[in-house]
């Protein structure tokens, strides 16, 4: 068995760089709408949920539409069982339950 070497000295660490802001700005949805609380996407829909201003953003086929969500909060999509494919309408979970996109109200 070999005798132990002895451990170097630890060397000082360097010195931190500043955080840089982020820059990345890949926001799809309309401007006035900021910090949803949720994003998410199923087969080709986008969807941010905005609690702060009560909208719901989804982008389907490059078209963005927003519709109001009153008081529910929306954490998550799913898809209608009743429908399968690509024109099958998408469910949101809420605290209340699953809810259909066509219940809600389409703002302009």
């Amino acid at each position: 068995m070999e005798p132990m070497k002895p451990m170097e000295p630890m060397k000082p660490m360097k010195p931190m760089a500043p955080m840089q802001p982020m820059q990345s700005d890949d926001s799809w949805w309309p401007q006035g709408l900021s910090n949803p609380s949720s994003t998410g996407a199923q087969n080709d829909l986008q969807y941010a949920f905005f609690p702060q201003q009560r909208r719901l953003a989804i982008r389907r086929g490059g078209s963005v539409q927003q519709y109001d969500t009153g008081e529910l909060a929306i954490s998550g999509v799913g898809q209608s069982q009743s429908g399968q494919g690509p024109g099958a309408e998408p469910v949101f979970s809420t605290a209340q339950g699953e809810i259909a996109l066509s219940s809600l109200r389409k703002v302009d």
